[in-house]
């Protein structure tokens, strides 16, 4: 059976981009590219998703992720 990769969505909308989605969206590219992580991941960028005051915002296994960050995001990708 084949292994599927698991899906990240990144909000970048106008007020996630304000609040650093672009910071974001480098830090998970650089998360994904490790030995680790490394083909099991997907990376999608979408428009807003409606939590614009709590952004940046990351979803992950249908668990949305509010003001995301480097370290939020780690240990949600060590987690599933």
């Amino acid at each position: 059976m084949a292994v599927y990769r698991k899906f990240i969505f990144v909000c970048t909308g106008s007020d996630c981009k304000k609040n650093g989605c672009k910071g974001l969206l480098k830090e998970a590219k650089e998360v994904i590219k490790h030995d680790d992580h490394k083909g099991k991941y997907k990376l999608i960028k979408t428009k807003c998703m409606d939590f614009c005051k709590s952004g940046p915002i990351l979803v992950y296994n249908n668990e949305v992720i509010k003001r995301c960050d480097k370290g939020k995001m780690k240990e949600v990708l060590n987690k599933g």
